[in-house]
């Protein structure tokens, strides 16, 4: 197993693009407060999560939702 090995299908992988797509611009509708920040964190993990297919919690854990 190669460290760069996709471990989400499609369809997981467009959710969470359409997620990151609603949190990233949190600071800037809701202001700049902590929790809004955390808001923007997490868009920017699950938009990496989408673009490269690859999960860590997902490879922590053994879990693979693709078909390879």
């Amino acid at each position: 197993m190669t460290l760069f090995t996709t471990n989400q299908n499609n369809s997981e992988r467009v959710l969470r693009f359409i997620l990151s797509v609603i949190l990233i611009p949190a600071p800037i509708v809701f202001k700049y407060d902590p929790f809004s920040i955390v808001q923007a964190i997490v868009g920017g993990i699950l938009l990496f999560n989408s673009i490269s297919g690859i999960c860590v919690i997902y490879r922590f854990f053994g879990a693979k939702t693709c078909k390879l």
